[in-house]
């Protein structure tokens, strides 16, 4: 299986959050954890983000029903 890692703007394009909103998520543990890459930089992996959007739309379903 292959994973693939994005950046931040990366993250911010497909959900369309901000970077200080993600990084609030991921301190409320509502967000996927980064991987440190570097000593200033971070990625995640995408089928995690994948994964989180997904959820996001299942709750507003399960909401909205």
């Amino acid at each position: 299986m292959s994973m693939k890692l994005i950046r931040v703007k990366g993250v911010m394009e497909r959900t369309g959050l901000a970077r200080s909103t993600i990084y609030k998520y991921i301190s409320l543990g509502q967000f996927p954890q980064p991987i440190k890459l570097g000593t200033r930089a971070v990625a995640w992996v995408e089928s995690e983000i994948d994964t989180w959007i997904n959820d996001s739309i299942k709750r507003r379903d399960d909401d909205a029903a």
